[in-house]
């Protein structure tokens, strides 16, 4: 694997307790202090084509990452404690 964040971008995030498809990295948690990814990033699927403006990411600590192939990465652990809930949008 290379050392750029765009080798793991491109890489799809599988559940290997479910065989769930996560989809794919969108970003990562940097700690900035030692320079080591914390979390990497990955967008829930949008109910309803996103037209409500509500979208939830799933931040997978990089301890629960299980292996990084080629064009996959196997996580395990419980979804529900990996997603992100991001407040939803007022329209009226």
């Amino acid at each position: 694997m290379g050392n750029r964040f765009s080798s793991l971008k491109c890489k799809e995030v599988v559940n290997v307790c479910d065989g769930c498809r996560l989809g794919f990295v969108s970003d990562v948690e940097v700690d900035i202090c030692n320079g080591r990814i914390v979390a990497i990033i990955v967008p829930c699927k949008c109910k309803g084509f996103g037209f409500f403006g509500h979208r939830d990411d799933f931040v997978i600590p990089w301890q629960c990452i299980r292996r990084i192939g080629d064009d996959i990465i196997l996580v395990d652990g419980d979804l529900d404690k990996f997603r992100l809930q991001h407040p939803k949008r007022e329209f009226f």
